[in-house]
């Protein structure tokens, strides 16, 4: 799992400056996010965030406030491990419902399920069921708001609204869920903490008794991680991938998450490990980089700057006892 995918104009010159040096035309996102395909090549099942709308190939395309990004993003999450993405976000709505439809459309051509935003209200009404070898995972979204703007369709997008959220994990559990996953994309810009929307939804969701863990995104900074009554709650996972900011300096930090699950005696589905690995978007040129104790791509920026922010990381997602209740960084290098 990874926070916000945010692709800013920066990077669709990177992409297009990467395409033409492999000899291709058009863009390609993969060289920026190949960093990642080592912590996802041996999940079971991989979920990105596409916050903003695709374009058409051609374009045109547009940064904030209203984005319009190159489709090709989706072929690159799909080519490093992804295999769903959330699309609830206060972006969704940017280009109407025709940017909604191309952007699923899109991402369903690419190979990648979603959820989060909808092209009909028949489909509005179906949940995101993903199986993995040994279990079936819900995937259940929704966004804190669109930026003012007005979705066409009361079921254009998944808004964060408990009861909402819950009754569809109802169904989703009577369709054969085993694990339910619920994912907010809410809090304050730039925060280090979460405010009181996003406990009072997650808290909400897990004392539902019917979510397995509840993870989030919107912020662009990372943001600590609980256990609440059992549950695994990752309030802000930061940036997937995003420019570097001017002034923010926690705007291009991230969280990949790991989470393991496993069934209990009883029949319940449990969280049994919860991992993390600490990123940051490195520019000339842009990549994703992972500033983990073990990083398998080599030093990010500088051995000394890399460990500043990991321990920053450390710090923030620590704030709420993780490590008390046992989550750790994710350490790959000596795995298989």
């Amino acid at each position: 799992m990874t926070g916000d995918m945010l692709l800013h104009p920066g990077l669709w010159q990177q992409a297009r400056d990467d395409a033409a040096a492999a000899g291709q035309p058009g863009y390609t996102f993969v060289p920026i996010l190949e960093g990642q395909r080592r912590y996802l090549q041996h999940s079971d099942l991989a979920i990105c965030h596409q916050e903003t709308p695709v374009g058409t190939p051609d374009g045109p395309f547009a940064g904030y406030p209203s984005f319009n990004v190159p489709p090709q993003i989706t072929s690159a999450a799909k080519a490093v491990g992804y295999r769903a993405c959330t699309t609830a976000s206060n972006h969704t709505i940017d280009w109407g419902m025709a940017g909604v439809v191309r952007t699923l459309d899109t991402l369903a051509a690419a190979g990648l399920s979603h959820t989060g935003s909808y092209r009909s209200e028949a489909e509005s009404h179906g949940i995101l069921l993903l199986s993995s070898p040994t279990a079936t995972v819900a995937v259940i979204a929704g966004t804190y708001g669109h930026n003012g703007q007005i979705p066409e369709f009361p079921w254009e997008v998944d808004e964060l609204d408990p009861a909402r959220m819950i009754d569809k994990a109802r169904r989703a559990i009577a369709a054969g869920a085993d694990i339910v996953i619920g994912v907010m994309h809410a809090g304050d810009e730039y925060a280090s903490e979460p405010n009181q929307q996003q406990r009072e939804v997650s808290h909400a969701l897990v004392d539902s008794g019917l979510f397995t863990m509840v993870y989030g995104h919107h912020s662009h900074s990372v943001l600590p991680i609980e256990k609440y009554r059992g549950a695994w709650i990752a309030y802000g996972l930061g940036n997937g991938i995003t420019e570097l900011h001017p002034t923010q300096v926690v705007n291009n930090e991230g969280l990949l998450l790991r989470v393991q699950f496993g069934q209990q005696l009883d029949g319940r589905w449990t969280a049994t490990d919860l991992a993390w690995a600490p990123s940051v978007m490195v520019a000339n040129p842009f990549r994703w980089c992972s500033v983990a104790g073990d990083a398998p791509q080599g030093v990010c920026s500088t051995p000394e700057a890399d460990a500043a922010t990991r321990q920053r990381t450390r710090t923030v997602v620590e704030a709420a006892g993780a490590a008390a209740a046992g989550a750790h960084e994710l350490l790959i290098t000596g795995e298989h």
